[in-house]
């Protein structure tokens, strides 16, 4: 993509996953946005701006254009094989326990509400029943999407960041795959925007060296426990050989974002320590702007804190487990 080449991108996702703020923020960016316009209507529209010199488009697509929702997919393959048009396909996602809160912090009703669209049967009595059926209605969108964006950890200012990493004035010189690597905690979930998850959790935990044990694996003296265990020396080695093939062709194949997410327990020692080393490999490896995230460490360590705090009943007797 060059400077010149018109950018169109289809910001849609499950309602509270943040799409007006990525839609405000690529408006603050020089996008022409326009919100919930019916399908039928998007390649005259694109016409018509296109034909006035715009050169940036946003448009916002969710389950409020009723009947015009179904011919969404099929309207983004059309003008996706238009000659000299790059189209991206933003979908926002969340957890359903944080969309729940959202709503009830809001007090805003649900799109999918008895008194909107579409009718009443899609319009269950309770808001997890109306947010499993948007993510039902939403899954082909889903499938199509360039860049999938989970807001589960965001706030406004952290989703705002990450559509001008996308999409800000970087965006008119080559554009290369964005790799994210994340670590994260396997007892706290893993990430649902992952789409590769490593598992670290059969490594020597540092937890149970009690020096260790309220560092993370940012700490040098956790990342040699780690990463020179041979177990963990070699675990590393054979993922940077994995990615060193599919990587290449995951961005020959057209994808804008990777996500590798790595797990262990509660994501304070072994998964920090191997995801940054993947990450270092990676940059060296190919040149890609990698970013790390290391989701889980802060509230691990309070987790931590507590338990020393206040230990179960157990750990006043004398015959208190051997593995825990």
């Amino acid at each position: 993509m060059t400077a010149q080449s018109p950018l169109l991108v289809f910001v849609t996702g499950l309602s509270g996953a943040g799409r007006s703020t990525a839609i405000a923020a690529l408006e603050d960016l020089g996008y022409f946005c326009i919100d919930n316009l019916p399908s039928p209507v998007v390649p005259a529209t694109l016409d018509t701006l296109a034909g006035n010199g715009v050169t940036r488009i946003a448009l916002g697509i969710d389950v409020r254009v009723g009947a015009f929702f179904d011919r969404a997919a099929s309207v983004i393959n059309e003008v996706s094989l238009r000659g000299g048009l790059v189209v991206s396909v933003l979908f926002l996602d969340a957890s359903d326990e944080v969309l729940l809160r959202r709503f009830g912090s809001t007090r805003r009703p649900h799109p999918l509400s008895a008194s909107g669209q579409p009718g009443p049967e899609m319009a269950p009595p309770t808001l997890l029943g109306r947010i499993e059926v948007e993510r039902y209605r939403l899954s082909g969108l889903r499938d199509r999407a360039t860049v999938v964006v989970d807001t589960t950890s965001l706030n406004v200012h952290e989703l705002r960041s990450r559509i001008i990493g996308l999409y800000g004035p970087d965006t008119g010189a080559p554009m290369r795959m964005r790799t994210r690597v994340v670590s994260f905690g396997f007892k706290y979930g893993a990430p649902i925007d992952a789409d590769l998850v490593l598992d670290v959790r059969f490594l020597k935990n540092p937890f149970f060296v009690e020096e260790l044990r309220h560092q993370t694996g940012q700490n040098l003296a956790v990342r040699n426990f780690v990463l020179e265990d041979p177990d963990g020396r070699h675990y590393v080695e054979l993922v940077d050989a994995f990615l060193d093939f599919c990587v290449p062709r995951f961005e020959r194949e057209g994808r804008s974002y990777l996500t590798l997410a790595v797990g262990c327990t509660g994501g304070q020692h072994r998964s920090v320590a191997v995801a940054e080393a993947i990450a270092s490999h990676l940059r060296s490896s190919t040149a890609l702007e990698v970013e790390t995230e290391h989701r889980d460490v802060d509230r691990n360590r309070q987790s931590v804190r507590l338990m020393e705090a206040q230990p179960p009943e157990w750990a006043n007797r004398e015959s208190a487990p051997r593995n825990t």
